[in-house]
């Protein structure tokens, strides 16, 4: 029953709280987003969905995933971390070591069982994930869409074997559509870091807990959450290769590139939509598979991606330096 109730009452709770924030002032009054060089909107959007989003989340799925509670505990510190920093700012390299700290905290709590090398290999993906959730987020209905399809899909593996873990996905999943109701373009209240940073670590530590119970192989979350993954990454290290600073703000992610391009947040949105739902259906259908079926999925997949870079970088090129 929870596994339906509980996210449904996500969904409600979520878009109601936002519904009531945006419309009495209050949402402007905690968190405003400024227009900026890296921005995509000329107009300042409260930044107050994701306090909302998490905080719904953990709190209702607290009481029945006691075995998660660590995990959900840390998640909701980042939230309030990066709640702090939505408003007043914090230095890069203590924001680093907070997302390096709760890292290395999942792993803990997560009883991940794996070499030591292995383990440092986790931290770091994790303090990655976090991240490059947040370098995602900055198009209408970008960020809550991958938070509905992709804790979505791991909520469909989890389904049976381990209905707590499933009963997490699910409601995060819904909460996050309960935030696309204000988010879908034109969005009318945005993540903020408080949403973005703590999706991200629940994205990275919900794939690992699956992993370290054999629900699925590493690939699956991976796969699950490709589309942000490439972008992020492959935005990262071209920086890295033309001299940049990674951390500048900036426009040359593809769905930066796509938004200013001329197909505007929401095709930009959709044609995502249409990526991130094919990545989840694949991914769930490649459980099903011998070992040779799943590597010759994510070959596949590679492949795509390969085309995919090669057309939107023709399609749409780095914008012009000043």
């Amino acid at each position: 029953m929870s596994l339906v109730v509980l996210p449904l009452l996500c969904l409600v709770l979520v878009a109601l709280v936002l519904k009531l924030l945006l419309g009495s002032g209050l949402a402007a009054r905690i968190a405003i987003d400024l227009p900026n060089e890296r921005s995509l909107h000329a107009t300042p959007v409260p930044r107050i969905g994701g306090i909302v989003l998490i905080g719904v989340a953990l709190a209702s799925t607290a009481f029945v995933a006691p075995a998660l509670r660590p995990t959900l505990l840390i998640a909701a510190a980042l939230g309030l971390v990066s709640a702090w920093d939505d408003r007043h700012g914090l230095p890069v390299l203590l924001r680093l070591a907070v997302h390096v700290a709760a890292a290395a905290g999942a792993i803990v709590v997560l009883h991940v069982d794996t070499a030591p090398w292995s383990m440092l290999v986790v931290v770091l993906l994790l303090a990655w994930a976090m991240n490059l959730y947040n370098f995602m987020d900055g198009a209408d209905g970008l960020a809550g869409g991958m938070a509905l399809f992709g804790f979505g899909a791991l909520g469909i593996a989890a389904t049976g074997p381990a209905p707590e873990l499933a009963t997490v996905c699910f409601c995060v999943a819904a909460a996050a559509a309960g935030f696309l109701w204000h988010n879908f373009h034109p969005a009318r209240v945005f993540l903020g870091d408080a949403g973005s940073i703590p999706l991200g670590f629940l994205a990275g530590c919900l794939g690992v807990a699956g992993w370290a119970q054999d629900l699925w192989p590493a690939w699956f979350p991976l796969l699950v959450f490709s589309p942000f993954i490439v972008d992020a990454t492959l935005t990262l290290a071209a920086r890295v290769a033309r001299g940049e600073r990674p951390w500048q703000a900036h426009r040359e992610h593809i769905y930066q590139r796509m938004v200013a391009g001329g197909l505007g947040h929401r095709r930009t949105a959709l044609l995502w939509y249409a990526l991130m739902g094919a990545c989840a259906a694949s991914a769930l259908l490649g459980l099903q598979l011998g070992e040779a079926g799943q590597w010759g999925l994510v070959a596949a997949w590679a492949a795509i991606y390969g085309i995919l870079a090669a057309v939107t970088t023709w399609r749409f090129p780095l914008p012009k330096k000043d």
